[in-house]
């Protein structure tokens, strides 16, 4: 019996074969194509033709096409060459991908994948699987539906979104994805490639997104390659620079470092209430028992005088047998010799005042014949920036090899306007607010203005000059359009563009807003894809990034700006003054426009590179009536505060106006002195000098006058002692104390001339030596005129008008009011018991204070006080700080003596692929992911990987013609236009030896266009410096840009950090790489104010004790307590600072090295008549200091300067109001402070024990004169 199948069986095994069949025919059928060829011209993109409809069988493709698909779809063969394209469809889809090659290519992995995406949409055998002609006319296909895998475009996507372009700073797909990189996806970038728009779709393609099976169509999901593997073709994988999985984690920036506290409080407050409650307790109590000791064991004040057994006791039976230590006796001799020498030549001078006059004129003379090579810097570089410097050697390197950084001319505009206005897209969307800037009306003016600017005519030696005489034209000499960085080059300058819209009576499908939105988010673009077509590139050739044309907005959102930002670049010239004057002169054109410019919807502030220049000059010559007039105050009231006054009859004979007018001659002459020597030298002036110095040595010089007359006022001539014997015998006793000021200030003024700032060497050489000629003038030339005046007064003449005398009668000595009240009332009181500790309580409280605040002092200078109060840069100034969202540009310079044409030189550099991890473009790319930290704002510019991308074979960028071997432009069309480098394995690698160099100069003379986005004369003609003959490349440098800075504090960030940087480079690639920037000169000088600061006043201290202390009579603790007087003085100066807002730097710096000067003459006069005092005690002779000295110092340094200082207060500059009115009437009054109050306070407790040699020597000398009387009361 035969076996027969059951009956279900059957059926399903026939079901099974049909359904088989199905799908075999289903398959079979889908082997057809959706279109093939090429038919039509495109409606809507000239230049493009749509491909015929075609829906039969893939056809062979012709021999002549085969190096085009290899080129073009590597691996893409589909197993055999029949496809639905032919050459002609491959030749379109090449040119096609020309961006996307040049901008994409340096990432193996994403440009495959985008190869494979278009590759299967024009060639693959199973079209019909995964698209759908939706739209046919006639033999051309109008319309199509494309079919895509939702994992493949993802995948596709994350291979690509890190991938850099180089030369704009910014991420490929913001260029290529019509919408800024961080608002690309997949899904909008895909649809962005196929949109008619974009001006390379001949026709719609729409995708649809799906990973299943949709209307019976199979969506291409072919295997995509992640952006760290390698290919199938030895590929490597990306560099880190453009795959972020490629790199490891994010680097991290090291934590701030917490404040320094103890107890929840500031360490340095909480350390200095700890000391200064330490100090009282000490204090207090050792005031206490010596208070009680002294209470049991003297019985009588007299007993320390009356006591025989008292070697300093007068009333000593034999004062020849006190002892004095061979120290003592030595500073006695060099005392005594002191004043035999100047005691000799006060009596010369006296004697022969017309022979030291005339030789005193004729030597200020010829000294200040040298203001005739007097040269003025106003160079802010010269000012502030050591030649020997790194930042200056580094800008003298960059300049040179480079050129030096263009000049700027530049304005912030914003509008009173308030309103706000929405914009809808036609195509749908959420609606766009707009800021009043960008309210066409405006824009319309604002570009009115630009124009206007642009036209600005200028004179410059009889020539005129215009903008495109100077400005920057990077494609020069085929485009000599000026580059303006402004959004209105958005629309090319014109307002035919700018008003350029296009609808229908009832819609605007685009306008300026759609342009607008479409250009900030794709600033390098041709055509904005919206149905204007508009390009969004500027006039000169390149692309106006928003961040440097707009301000005022929040994140990306630059449709909410509030200011508009419009940049001049203006070429700079080193040694070329011609060209540089031109430059000038147009700035300053621009200037005078600006100024006159009025618009009531428009607020404008602007600035060029002259104008802080220009302000500072301004400032200069406004602030001199002001300075005048607080020399003249301080004058008048010299002339009238040297007469002692007797009586009114003698109010003439008595007063010293033409002695004081010759006291201020002397000061001026030593200053034009000094000027005038070191004018012969060569050495030129700077600001500081000419308005600091006067001030100094006014300070030194008028106080060493009063101390002479006054003393000579207070004195009692001798019996049958002559005129000159006298001022002789006076000179004696005060000169060696004036030697003593004068010297320890010229040494410690020298010794501040180490100083690496050139603002401080130059002040301290220039006032060490006036200070120095001050005083030798006064010891000879004033003591010379003092005799003369003094016969003037003896024979009662009148001053000035010396030929009218009063009749003979007896002149009374009486002691001048200020001695009085100083002797009588003012020693007395500060010396009483009850307040001395408290005077010194409240010192050192202050001096505790001080320390605490020192570390809390600002570095820097605010850049808007060195501007008068009515400038226009400080409108500028503010508006910077508020609008600008980026900072300036910043090089890192690779030095001479790289390797390119190698690999190992070309991988410690680029940033693509197979280049090192640790390149110089790696590193500078991986700190811009931490900008915060790293004040790096973008990934750098890198000539050398656009250069790789612009060689490649498979671009059309690098071509040149086969009969000549010259370079050929993309965008020429001959046929004998060939590639550089063939379609081989080998061509496709870098070009290396001589290879690389060859090509190179054509990379940089070679201007980007439509074909070719990659040719480097724009961008990179600067950026490399070729050796003569193309033989090898020298330095060359990588530019970013730094985060946005408003404070000092974030320029010297900014320096520190990427020196930081650079230095790291150079230790990785074992090459010289510095960061260059037009700023750091400016701000090097803070990374070591603070050690400058200690060195210089540290030397100047140090320099003050040897000096006292030889001067003084090798008295070393005389010297220490006048350095701890004014170090306690210096850092006080620290702590108004704090409380005043004024900041270290180098204006301030120089302040303190004179105020280190000046306190000199506070302490010096007291401490050293303090050592020759012959009283008992120490509180005697602190008060015979304080009584004989203090006078003098007050009438001549304080009174004097106080009110002219307080004319200061009235300076229109803010410079003067701080550093000047501020910082002197701080240092006058500490300096008074310290030296009239706290130091004698100070010597009464410490003070140094009486030199018995000195004593026993006045003794000697006393006894027989009428000084005799003293030695017994």
């Amino acid at each position: 019996m035969a076996f027969l199948p059951d009956r279900g069986g059957l059926v399903g095994f026939i079901l099974l074969v049909v359904l088989l069949l199905e799908g075999h025919f289903r398959w079979v059928a889908a082997q057809h194509c959706v279109w093939y060829d090429e038919c039509g011209e495109s409606e809507k993109v000239p230049g493009k033709k749509y491909n015929c409809n075609y829906t039969g069988p893939p056809k062979p493709l012709a021999p002549e096409g085969y190096d085009l698909l290899t080129e073009l779809c590597p691996g893409y063969d589909y197993g055999s060459r029949n496809l639905c394209c032919n050459v002609d469809q491959l030749r379109t889809l090449k040119g096609s991908l020309q961006l996307p090659l040049q901008f994409l290519s340096r990432c193996p992995a994403c440009f495959s994948n985008l190869m494979n995406l278009f590759c299967e949409l024009t060639c693959s055998p199973r079209q019909s699987q995964f698209m759908n002609a939706t739209n046919i006319n006639e033999s051309n296909v109008l319309e199509v539906q494309y079919y895509i895998g939702q994992t493949f475009s993802n995948a596709m996507f994350n291979a690509c979104r890190d991938v850099q372009a180089p030369s704009s700073n910014v991420k490929a797909l913001s260029l290529l994805c019509g919408k800024d990189a961080k608002d690309c996806n997949a899904t909008n970038w895909i649809q962005y490639m196929f949109d008619i728009n974009n001006g390379q779709a001949p026709f719609p393609i729409i995708p649809v997104f799906s990973d299943v099976p949709v209307a019976g169509y199979i969506p291409m999901n072919n295997k995509t390659y992640g952006c760290s593997e390698g290919l199938e073709d030895g590929s490597g994988p990306c560099s880190c620079q453009d795959c972020t999985n490629a790199c490891g984690p994010k680097p991290v920036p090291p934590p701030v470092p917490p404040p320094w506290t103890i107890n929840g409080m500031d360490a340095m407050t909480f350390i200095m209430w700890i000391s200064y409650t330490a100090f009282l307790f000490v204090f207090i109590g050792t005031v206490v028992a010596a208070w009680c000791y002294r209470k049991r064991t003297i019985t009588s004040e007299y007993g320390p005088i009356l006591d025989s057994n008292n070697p300093l006791s007068l009333n000593s039976d034999n004062p020849d047998t006190v002892k004095a230590s061979c120290c003592e006796t030595l500073g006695e001799r060099f005392e005594n010799t002191l004043r035999v020498v100047f005691s000799f030549w006060g009596s010369f001078c006296v004697r022969n005042p017309g022979l030291v006059i005339l030789t005193s004129l004729a030597l200020v003379a010829i000294s200040s014949g040298g203001l005739v090579y007097m040269n003025i810097t106003t160079d802010p570089v010269e000012l502030w920036s050591s030649p020997g410097s790194q930042a200056r050697q580094e800008k003298d390197y960059f300049d040179s090899h480079f050129g030096p950084f263009f000049r700027t001319a530049q304005l912030i505009i914003t509008t009173p306007l308030n309103s706000t206005f929405i914009y809808s897209p036609y195509i749908g969307g959420s609606d766009v607010p707009f800021g009043a800037i960008l309210d066409k009306d405006i824009l319309f003016q604002v570009l009115d203005l630009q124009l206007d600017i642009e036209a600005l005519v200028a004179t410059y030696e009889d020539q005129n000059v215009t903008l495109k005489d100077i400005c920057l034209a990077p494609l020069a000499p085929y485009n000599d359009n000026c580059t303006i960085l402004s959004v209105l080059n958005y629309f090319q300058n014109s307002h035919d563009v700018l008003n350029h819209s296009t609808g229908d009576e009832f819609y605007v499908y685009a306008d300026y807003h759609s342009h607008f939105l479409y250009c900030v988010s794709a600033p390098a673009s041709l055509d904005d894809t919206t149905a204007l077509h508009d390009s969004c590139l500027g006039t000169f050739g390149g692309p106006v990034f928003p961040w440097l044309a707009l301000g005022g907005y929040d994140s990306t959102n630059y449709n909410n700006a509030t200011g508009l930002v419009i940049t001049f670049p203006i070429n700079n010239y080193l040694n070329d003054t011609v060209r540089l004057g031109k430059a000038r002169a147009w700035e300053k054109e621009f200037i005078r426009f600006m100024k006159d410019f009025k618009n009531p919807n428009l607020t404008i502030a602007f600035s060029s590179e002259r104008s802080v220049e220009d302000e500072i000059n301004r400032e200069s010559n406004s602030d001199i009536s002001t300075v005048v007039l607080s020399y003249g105050i301080m004058f008048i009231y010299i002339s009238l505060a040297l007469g002692h006054i007797h009586s009114g009859r003698r109010l003439l004979v008595d007063s010293k106006i033409s002695l004081g007018i010759a006291g201020i001659f002397i000061v001026l002459s030593s200053v034009s002195s000094s000027l005038g020597i070191f004018s012969y030298a060569g050495i030129p002036l700077t600001l500081i000098v000419i308005e600091v110095i006067p001030f100094l040595v006014l300070a030194v010089g008028v106080d060493n006058i009063f101390i002479i007359v006054q003393t000579y006022q207070r004195d009692e001539r001798m019996p049958q002692e002559e005129l000159h014997q006298q001022i002789g015998r006076i000179l004696g006793d005060v000169a060696p104390s004036m030697f003593l000021s004068s010297f320890s200030e010229t040494v410690a003024f020298f010794l501040g001339a180490l100083s690496n700032m050139p603002a401080v060497r130059t002040f301290s050489l220039f006032a060490g030596l006036a200070v120095f000629i001050d005083f030798l003038l006064q010891i000879s030339c004033f003591v010379s005129l003092l005799g003369l005046d003094l016969k003037r007064q003896e024979a009662n003449r009148l001053d000035i008008v010396c030929c009218l005398k009063l009749q003979n009668e007896q002149e009374t000595k009486t002691d001048s009011i200020l001695f009085r009240f100083f002797k009588k009332f003012y020693a007395p009181f500060i010396l009483k018991q009850w307040l001395r500790p408290i005077i010194v309580a409240v010192f050192v409280g202050a001096l505790s204070f001080s320390v605490a605040v020192v570390n809390k002092v600002e570095i820097g200078l605010d850049q808007k006080l060195s501007m008068p109060d009515d400038s226009y840069v400080l409108q500028y100034f503010k508006n910077m700080s508020q609008y600008l969202h980026t900072g300036a540009p910043v090089y890192f310079v690779v030095e001479d003596g790289l390797n390119y044409s190698s690999l190992e030189g070309q991988n410690a550099v680029c940033g693509g692929v197979g280049c090192n991890n640790n390149s110089l473009v790696q590193q500078v790319y991986s700190a811009s992911l931490i900008s915060n930290y790293s004040t790096i704002a973008f990934t750098p510019s890198s000539w050398l990987d656009d250069y790789f991308d612009w060689v490649k074979p498979q671009s059309t960028c690098c071509r040149y013609y086969n009969t000549t071997g010259a370079f050929c432009n993309a965008s020429v069309v001959d046929p004998s236009c060939v590639h550089c480098r063939p379609l081989t394995q080998s061509g496709k690698q870098r070009p290396v030896g001589d290879d690389f160099m060859h090509f190179l100069p054509m990379f940089l003379s070679d201007n980007p266009n439509i074909k070719c986005g990659k040719g480097g004369h724009a961008v990179y003609a600067t950026a490399v410096d070729v050796y003569p003959n193309n033989t090898k490349v020298g330095a060359s440098y990588f530019m970013t840009f730094h985060g946005i800075m408003k404070e000092s504090s974030d320029y010297i960030d900014a320096l520190k950090m990427a020196r930081m940087l650079a230095e790291n480079i150079s230790q990785s690639i074992d090459h010289k790489v510095f960061a260059y920037s037009v700023f750091y000169v400016f701000y090097e000088q803070y990374l070591t104010i603070a050690y400058d600061t200690a060195f210089n006043l540290s030397v100047s201290l140090a320099a003050i004790f040897v000096v006292t202390t030889v001067l003084l009579g090798f008295e070393i603790w005389s010297a220490v307590l006048v350095c701890v007087t004014i170090a306690m003085i210096l850092v006080n100066m620290f702590g108004v600072m704090w409380l005043w807002d004024i900041s270290l730097n180098a204006v301030s710096l120089v302040n303190l090295v004179m105020a280190c000067g000046i306190s000199v003459e506070f302490c010096s006069h007291v401490v050293r008549a303090f050592s020759i005092s012959m009283k008992k005690t120490r509180v005697e002779r602190a008060e015979e200091a304080l009584a004989n000295m203090g006078s003098s110092v007050f009438s001549g340094i304080t009174l004097t300067k106080f009110g002219g200082i307080l004319i200061l207060a009235l300076s229109k500059s803010q410079i003067f109001q701080v550093f000047y009115f501020r910082m002197y009437l701080a240092i006058v009054l500490l300096g008074a402070a310290h030296g009239l109050i706290f130091l004698p306070v100070l010597l009464s407790y410490v003070g140094p024990s009486a030199n018995k040699a000195k004593v026993l020597a006045a003794n000697k000398r006393f006894i027989g004169t009428e000084r005799e009387r003293l030695l017994n009361y």
